[in-house]
């Protein structure tokens, strides 16, 4: 259980005005170091890998400072957690702190979670 760094990517500002934030070699039971999500107006997350057994990755959001983590959900209502690679649009930013967590899995469990999120206009 480990928590792995991210990694921070802004494209050109001719391009774009988002990020790319990602953590690699997530593990069962490891976390991505918390990122501030302060500036978003808008994000999604992308997870791929190998989930192996039960695999399963969350996205967590914390206000008081990373000491309590809850699992953020959509507008549906519904926990942002995959157990295949996919992509979901995050509806809303208003939280201090987020990561990525792999809640289950097995040996070969081992992903990667990209985070794209634009800045407010």
């Amino acid at each position: 259980m480990a928590s792995r760094t991210a990694t921070n990517t802004a494209p050109p500002i001719h391009t774009s005005r988002g990020s790319l934030t990602t953590w690699t070699g997530l593990l069962n039971g490891d976390d991505g170091a918390a990122v501030d999500p302060s500036l978003w107006a808008r994000a999604s997350l992308q997870v791929t890998g190998t989930f192996g057994t039960g695999g399963t990755v969350s996205l967590e959001g914390s206000n008081d400072g990373g000491t309590t983590w809850v699992v953020l959900k959509d507008a549906a209502g519904a926990a942002i957690t995959l157990t295949a690679a996919g992509l979901v649009v995050l509806q809303s930013t208003a939280f201090r702190a987020v990561r990525p967590r792999v809640t289950a899995g097995d040996g070969t469990t081992n992903l990667v979670a990209r985070l794209y999120a634009a800045g407010l206009e």
